[in-house]
């Protein structure tokens, strides 16, 4: 058999093998079907935001001061799972919501998936919620909504925490979201991609800082995994990468007026620290932590010290924090 024949039938069967893909995957994933392994789902309800059921956790008192914290691109409430009951024993009353598209959150196709519409929907949550004023904890993604709400709604923002915080458009140079980029390429590879364990932890590997690699288990890639698998999901990851608009933050930094505190992993590869000293240097009223041996997750990689500053933070009028003897590379204050 000649070698043109062999790509050809390999090609054949590539197509054939994505054909399946798509047409066998399912809608959506029921929350019904999954409610029993996720982690503190006996935290989750449900609420109804602009024709959205939007997935939540709370932990804590609800009379207590307010943390509202919002996950990144491609994660959902599960990166919290650690640091949300360490911030509630801590005396406050904890809300993590997965954004729209993301987690367990409703993920229709009208909806632009864009920072400003996540920002918008997020401040009518905390309408629904009841809540006037919160401190706000952005990661990554969540980072630029965060901010993009302390801008654009700051009487709804106490003060605000950002964890290595997307904060321009550079995370769309990555070769994979190039190709996403384009019309009818991103409709193939999203879903293989998302769908796949061994690129899921590769992606892991990139995420995390080597010291930190064994928390790359089976659990946590399934717990990832688990919201993705369907086509709406495939839908909004797109969308999302598609809408990727968040050269503002950088932009408009410096009119951020709430006190800020800003956690970065010293080996974040996603969002390197760059990113942090631009905002620390932006942000009038911030306070720049960095983490020894912690890459893109800090609240993940590590909870426990994560948890003890944002109480802090929170406690202080000023928003002051002891850095010392913390597994901290160095604090910068302003």
């Amino acid at each position: 058999m000649k070698k043109r024949d062999l790509v050809i039938g390999a090609g054949g069967i590539a197509a054939g093998a994505i054909v399946v893909k798509m047409l066998t995957r399912p809608r959506s994933v029921a929350w019904k079907d999954v409610a029993r392994v996720v982690p503190h789902s006996d935290r989750s309800d449900f609420i109804d935001i602009d024709g959205i059921r939007i997935h939540f956790q709370q932990f804590g008192d609800p009379a207590a001061p307010t943390l509202l914290l919002i996950h990144g691109f491609t994660a959902s409430v599960y990166v919290w799972k650690t640091a949300a009951p360490l911030l509630a024993e801590s005396g406050f009353n904890v809300v993590a919501l997965d954004l729209v598209g993301f987690g367990y959150s409703e993920k229709p196709a009208w909806f632009d998936y864009t920072i400003n519409s996540q920002a918008r929907i997020v401040s009518r949550f905390m309408d629904r919620l009841g809540i006037g004023k919160a401190v706000v904890v952005g990661s990554s993604y969540g980072g630029a909504v965060a901010a993009t709400l302390a801008l654009d709604y700051p009487a709804r923002v106490e003060k605000l925490v950002l964890v290595n915080a997307v904060i321009n458009d550079d995370a769309k140079k990555h070769p994979i979201l190039r190709l996403a980029s384009i019309p009818g390429v991103g409709e193939i590879i999203t879903p293989l991609l998302v769908d796949s364990r061994a690129f899921l932890r590769l992606r892991m590997h990139g995420t995390l800082a080597p010291a930190n690699h064994h928390m790359i288990t089976g659990e946590r890639i399934s717990s990832i995994q688990r919201p993705l698998k369907a086509a709406d999901a495939h839908n909004s990851v797109l969308a999302t990468s598609r809408n990727w608009h968040a050269k503002r933050i950088e932009q408009d930094a410096h009119l951020i007026v709430q006190p800020t505190l800003l956690i970065w992993g010293e080996e974040d590869k996603v969002i390197p620290l760059e990113n942090g000293l631009k905002l620390y240097n932006s942000v009038l009223k911030s306070r720049l932590i960095v983490f020894k041996d912690c890459g893109h997750v800090p609240q993940e990689e590590k909870s426990e010290t994560f948890a003890e500053l944002v109480a802090e933070f929170c406690r202080d009028r000023k928003g002051r924090v002891e850095s010392k003897e913390r597994g901290i590379l160095f604090e910068e204050l302003s």
